[in-house]
């Protein structure tokens, strides 16, 4: 079983990274410092792939041609090559855990190896994601102090997909085994069996890695990229991640059925390890290219005291041991948006919950099988990436350059207020209707807030893309989803179990708090305009000055 699962591991692997070259490839060509030749059409692709050479570039872009061989990225700039690389890894990774995301659902609800029935299972278990994420959070810190962006990336992807391996085999070890359930501690009465906290924990974890990587590779593209570009090319970027999610969603039942449950974690592991060439090679691209994201961190080093080296790494590591706490607080003094995005991403992940947590009540109650309902949600995520591919290849592209982020910010929160007022008006909603509007928050989540959220980092410098999303992406977005697990776990100890249309009005009531926290950060978001001016003032392009008074001006403007 072990070689057949790692044969259909590397088997989808090459194909999800074939499929995301040539889609990829077909609409990305850039070069430093703003210059662009790209074309969304596949009739502009041959172009595309064979720009004009301006002079000044012809050197580098041969070298790394040679560097690369030749094929479908031998004419692409070395900054193009790099971001396309480590936007295949992403894919992958999301391939990777859009097999990992049923599975470890399937085993958290199935009556033989979870908690199946027990209501209160799931808001308990989602309580236990935000201290996981913090824990992670430390990990990434202490690890990027020592190893960098790219030690970093490469310890942390072993390390989940590690856990994935280890989870599934000792599932299948435990199937096997008849032992006797551990009683748990200060709940008189009450026990546990050893396969379900192993599943338990695989799902906390599981909901707890995925931010831990992502942020990663979004924080190399961010600081390869310029405003402009990011505006138009992380769209379709992410369109790569819903390509790869969708086919691996087509095949998580024949999958589960070939391979079973602790089968499908092995092969995500296989897929998850596979990424790590692709984040390889972008990170060999951009060290030959003097374009690393690990050049801001170092350019920064002599400012503090270039005379005494030694004085500079002590001070480092008593920053380190100070906590991340105060880094955060003094981090979001100094750059209020990111305060504002915080905030916001805790509400939006609050929702998130509530209609996660209706989703998967009802989804249990009309699907009672393991099997079929692993497959019912393989497909269901699978459209959510389809429709959110469209839109991130075939709408989003060609609005952005006439619309400024923050519109979009306000339009989330005011679609979902609208369809869960509808939502609290049936007393027994169907599976469909709460799938639907669960299926309208992800597309818009995956196609939308996903870009914005991006688009927010560009301009910042390193310890705002590197330390600063980590800490808004793993701990915000699991905090919010712990806390609001609380509050209901909460809730329901003093009221009693909610049915479903109550937990429509909290839905309703959560939406409405995100709308107040999104129109906040479209009051603090900066505009294309702004963005550019922040970005060449970060590169070195423009005066300190001019940099003043167009903070002025924005403050100004935000009082307004």
């Amino acid at each position: 079983m072990t070689i057949a699962s790692a044969a259909a591991s590397l088997a989808v692997s090459s194909t999800a990274a074939s499929t995301s070259t040539l889609a990829l490839s077909n609409v990305l060509s850039l070069a430093r410092g703003g210059a662009i030749a790209a074309a969304v059409t596949t009739a502009a692709s041959s172009t595309l792939l064979q720009p004009k050479k301006d002079v000044s570039n012809i050197g580098i872009v041969e070298k790394f041609q040679g560097m690369r061989g030749g094929g479908p990225l031998s004419n692409i700039t070395p900054e193009g090559s790099s971001v396309l690389y480590m936007a295949i890894a992403m894919s992958l990774h999301y391939l990777s855990y859009s097999i990992a995301r049923p599975s470890t659902i399937a085993l958290f609800t199935s009556a033989k190896t979870g908690f199946a029935g027990n209501t209160a299972a799931f808001p308990l278990a989602m309580a236990f994601i935000s201290p996981t994420s913090l824990a992670l959070l430390f990990l990434y810190g202490k690890i990027l102090s020592n190893a960098g962006p790219r030690g970093t990336i490469r310890q942390t992807t072993f390390l989940c997909a590690s856990a994935l391996w280890l989870s599934g085999i000792l599932i299948v070890l435990l199937q096997g085994m008849d032992l006797d359930p551990l009683s748990i501690p200060f709940i008189p009465g009450a026990s546990i069996k050893v396969i379900q906290l192993v599943v338990g924990a695989l799902f906390i974890f599981r909901e707890s890695y995925v931010q831990l990587l992502t942020s990663q590779y979004w924080a190399f593209m961010a600081s390869i990229l310029t405003p402009d570009q990011s505006a138009k090319w992380f769209s379709p970027i992410s369109g790569l991640t819903s390509i790869t999610s969708a086919a691996s969603g087509l095949g998580v039942r024949s999958l589960v059925e070939k391979l079973g449950l602790p089968g499908a974690l092995g092969v995500a592991g296989v897929i998850l390890v596979t990424s790590l060439i692709f984040t390889e090679k972008a990170y060999t691209i951009s060290d030959a290219g003097g374009f690393t994201p690990a050049d801001d961190q170092m350019k920064k080093k002599p400012r503090h005291g270039s005379s005494n080296t030694r004085k500079t790494s002590t001070e480092q590591e008593e920053g380190h041991e100070a906590g991340l706490v105060k880094k955060a607080s003094a981090l979001f003094g100094r750059v209020p948006v990111l305060k504002a995005l915080f905030i916001e991403i805790l509400a939006g992940q609050g929702l998130a919950t509530l209609l996660n947590v209706l989703f998967v009540t009802k989804l249990s109650e009309s699907l009672p099988d393991d099997t079929v309902r692993a497959g019912w949600m393989g497909k269901f995520f699978a459209s959510i990436n389809v429709v959110a591919m469209c839109l991130q290849f075939g709408v989003i592209p060609r609005i952005m350059p006439h619309l400024e982020p923050r519109y979009l910010w306000r339009f989330m929160p005011m679609t979902m207020v609208t369809a869960l007022s509808y939502l609290c008006l049936n007393e027994n909603p169907t599976l469909y209707l709460i799938s639907g509007c669960f299926m309208l928050f992800k597309v818009m989540e995956f196609s939308i807030r996903r870009m914005l959220d991006e688009m927010v980092y560009v301009p910042l410098d390193f310890e705002s893309r590197f330390l600063g999303k980590e800490i808004i992406s793993v701990f915000g977005y699991r905090f919010g989803k712990s806390g609001m697990s609380l509050a209901l776990s909460g809730l329901t100890s003093m009221f009693g179990d909610f049915g479903l249309q109550q937990l429509s009005f909290l839905t309703g009531g959560a939406a409405g708090v995100w709308l107040l926290a999104a129109f906040n950060v479209s009051n603090l978001v900066f505009t294309r305009a702004e963005a550019e001016i922040m970005y060449q003032s970060k590169r070195g392009g423009g005066s300190k000055s001019s940099t003043s008074r167009e903070r002025r001006r924005r403050e100004r403007r935000v009082r307004k």
